[in-house]
């Protein structure tokens, strides 16, 4: 026993021990009267503000806030000082949809924030955008025309990522034309044997991605995919190059001509992605799914609506929803295409509803998980909601509401177990 100490305490002076940064002392939280957030038209919701350091109200504190309906609030104050530190607020709606109040509180030179975004019968949300008459012959055309080019599949095998229990692969294929390919990664059990499968796709963005080695590897093919057709296994500053260049604000590229879209080649590659794990020995013939968040959301809904072989999906705070809300000043989906605008380009309204999610979740037949958060400022819980409410296929609705654009450790774990669940799969 005593050499064990001994080892142990000359281990401890060898290895070094490093304090994790996490969070802040001064937080700002904002807390309303109902603990589930929801109101109904009408009702009014109070909210609760405090500023502390250490749990304990900060005394003299100056702050800013907000308040009003999401992206379009009513009021506006700057300087206000709470003298303990706290303030009541009240706030309510006459129709459906969501109702944030914002603060921002300065402390020792610095600026910390918090809010809280109460719903006002979200159940009664519906979408702005119109389906147009031929968004069905559109697709179905694009996808047979992409679909005359071979995918010509090539996979390089990846040892430095492998396993005993999975093998991974960059693996590249044709996209919507010859040589436009999409790449991805690749994760195929070792043992031999029949498996079900999972395209992941990815959020806006240029990266490289590592493939998913963590959803029941031994039980189940997952392929990553990225949108650019470019290789996904380069140095991040590559990467960098490309956002700052080529494809800087790439999701306004053709945005007045639906056939010029930057998104026609996304969404035409997540579905040819299903075209080449259906196209795999090893896969079972039976689940595939596909699933992702913010703009991967947007896909998932697309790849589930496009294709039929899809069996199930899963949408966290989905983008590109509801993009010609804000004409009607409600708030509108990232990337947010005609906010602040008061005579928008027809062309590119037009083009828009082509490549909404709305629009692709009227039609998606198969089970899905939605899940977002009432804080998010990215993809409002206005659009989310009201693109939830538009499915009328099984569907199922998990909220997290203190979330913003980011996921809880919970929500991740009960996302996981979704989507090993439709695969029929366990997760160990």
């Amino acid at each position: 026993m005593k050499k064990l100490l001994f080892f142990l305490l000359a281990l401890a002076a060898v290895v070094p021990v490093e304090a994790q940064i996490r969070g802040n002392s001064i937080r700002v939280t904002v807390v309303p009267d109902h603990k589930d957030w929801n109101y109904r038209v009408g009702e009014t919701a109070s909210f609760t503000v405090s500023v502390t350091r250490s749990s304990t109200l900060v005394d003299n504190v100056t702050v800013d806030y907000e308040a009003g309906p999401e992206m379009y609030p009513d009021v506006k104050k700057q300087g206000v000082v709470l003298k303990d530190g706290t303030m009541k607020w009240k706030g309510k709606m006459t129709k459906p949809g969501f109702y944030r109040l914002a603060v921002k509180a300065y402390v020792d030179g610095k600026t910390y924030t918090g809010c809280c975004t109460a719903a006002f019968s979200p159940e009664q949300l519906r979408p702005t955008t119109v389906n147009p008459d031929d968004f069905d012959s559109f697709w179905s055309n694009t996808l047979a025309e992409a679909r005359q080019t071979p995918l010509n599949a090539s996979r390089t095998f990846l040892p430095e990522r492998s396993n005993e229990d999975v093998n991974v692969y960059q693996v590249s294929f044709n996209n919507i034309r010859w040589g436009s390919r999409t790449y991805g990664i690749l994760s195929i059990p070792t043992k031999p044997g029949k498996y079900p499968a999972l395209l992941r796709v990815p959020g806006a963005g240029v990266r490289p991605y590592a493939g998913d080695t963590y959803t029941a590897p031994t039980k189940a093919i997952v392929l990553e995919i990225g949108i650019h057709g470019v290789d996904v296994t380069q140095p991040q500053a590559f990467y960098d190059d490309l956002m700052n260049g080529a494809v800087n604000c790439y999701w306004t590229f053709g945005l007045d001509n639906r056939d010029e879209s930057y998104y026609k080649r996304v969404v035409v590659g997540s579905v040819r992605s299903i075209d080449y794990i259906a196209s795999l020995p090893e896969w079972n013939g039976k689940a595939i799914g596909v699933t992702g968040s913010s703009q991967g959301g947007f896909l998932s809904l697309a790849t589930a609506a496009l294709d039929k072989r899809v069996t199930f999906y899963g949408a966290v705070h989905a983008a590109l929803c509801d993009h010609t809300a804000s004409l009607q000043k409600v708030a509108c989906g990232w990337p947010h295409y005609f906010y602040g605008q008061k005579n928008p380009d027809p062309k590119k309204v037009e083009t828009s509803r082509y490549y909404d999610g709305v629009n692709f979740a009227r039609r998606i037949t198969c089970p899905g998980w939605f899940s977002f958060g009432y804080n998010d400022d990215v993809v409002p819980p206005t659009t989310a909601y009201a693109t939830y409410n538009i499915v009328t296929g099984p569907k199922e609705l998990s909220l997290y509401q203190e979330t913003a654009h980011f996921w809880f450790q919970e929500q991740w774990e009960e996302w996981q177990n979704w989507l090993s669940k439709q695969m029929g799969i366990e997760n160990n």
